[in-house]
């Protein structure tokens, strides 16, 4: 209600930098990308707990140790799962049509 009421054409284009843009920016992504740019950052943070755990390594024990092979381990079948799921495959899989009755 207090902005000001005329728009210019500047305002309609994208800001990006402080430049204009030099062709049509609304490409389109597939959201296989998505899905194993989030996979990535799952994995990254996972990695960053036995990171953490190698630090303390000698104070945790067999107990820490055991802990940290039962984290991998899911870790791994995590992995397995998605690997196996096509969670990880970047094309997109083709659903066979069904034939149309005659």
């Amino acid at each position: 209600m207090l902005g000001p009421r005329r728009r210019e054409t500047a305002d309609k284009n994208p800001f990006e930098s402080g430049i204009l843009p030099a062709h049509d920016t609304s490409i389109r992504i597939p959201s296989q990308f998505y899905l194993i740019a989030m996979f990535f950052v799952i994995f990254d943070l996972e990695m960053v707990f036995v990171f953490a755990w190698a630090v303390v390594v000698r104070p945790a024990g067999w107990i820490g140790y055991t802990g940290m092979l039962a984290f991998l381990g899911l870790l791994l079948l995590a992995l397995a799962y998605l690997w196996r799921s096509g969670g990880l495959e970047w094309r997109a899989r083709r659903v066979p049509r069904k034939a149309l009755p005659l």
